[in-house]
């Protein structure tokens, strides 16, 4: 069955409750149309780039579905390279998809449910506000675990990370989950007495405030943190409607 870009626009909006969150500084949903066309296949992936472009021309999808889109904020001025890459997806009548904090968000196909799934984290609850919106989950591990052991099962063969902070305790329980760039929002894990906070990004500032606070701080990386949800709404468009989809992996080692 083909559908158009409105109507992938409609179904992506209600399974993924975009609408809910106004306040992203991302501007979700459709952000470059095609004209027309039916899509008859999807690629997805984390970041909008060139080379997502690229790679998803080459696999002959009609619609690019990234986390991370081309518009940000009001407005955007089309020069230098956001103009070369809508330049490409409109020559090539690719259309362009973007969610940004629902996919984060969402409590079954969410960047953070996809490594709370991975944990096998029970007792969830969303966790983290951000301009009053809880963007994380937080639960507890079946039986405890080192950070090590952590790593290794939500990220099986992840040998670098942005930052391992071993502050807390050895064997850890209770763990706050907030994907990509939030290594400040673990003051929302101490605050809260858990055990582990894993995000995606490291940073100076926290440092210290970690030690001092004997919690336990895991940056497993940007990229890693958030190929879950793509692929999760991959999964999802395909059992749904049959549209052919694809995963476009492209790490960036953050």
């Amino acid at each position: 069955m083909n559908f158009t870009t409105k109507q992938l626009d409609k179904y992506f909006k209600e399974i993924l409750n975009i609408e809910n969150f106004p306040g992203d500084p991302s501007q979700n949903g459709l952000q470059v149309d095609n004209d027309g066309a039916p899509v008859k296949k999807v690629a997805f992936a984390v970041d909008a780039s060139m080379e997502t472009f690229k790679r998803a021309k080459e696999s002959g999808a009609d619609m690019v579905f990234v986390h991370h889109g081309l518009l940000w904020g009001i407005s955007q001025p089309l020069t230098g390279i956001y103009y070369q890459r809508i330049k490409f997806l409109m020559e090539n009548n690719i259309a362009l998809y973007a969610c940004h904090l629902p996919l984060d968000a969402h409590p079954e196909l969410g960047n953070n449910a996809s490594i709370a799934k991975k944990l096998e984290l029970i007792e969830t609850e969303p966790f983290c506000s951000w301009r009053g919106y809880l963007i994380g989950v937080k639960g507890r591990l079946p039986e405890e675990m080192t950070p090590e052991e952590i790593l290794q099962k939500a990220f099986p063969g992840r040998k670098t990370v942005q930052g391992l902070f071993k502050f807390g305790k050895e064997k850890n329980l209770t763990v706050g989950i907030v994907s990509g760039g939030a290594a400040e929002d673990v003051y929302q894990a101490i605050d809260q007495g858990l055990d582990i906070y894993i995000t995606g990004e490291s940073s100076h500032e926290i440092y210290h405030p970690c030690q001092e606070n004997k919690i336990n701080f895991l940056a497993a990386g940007h990229y890693e943190t958030e190929t879950g949800g793509v692929k999760n709404a991959a999964a999802k468009l395909g059992l749904d409607t049959g549209i052919e989809t694809v995963f476009i992996d492209i790490p960036t080692n953050q």
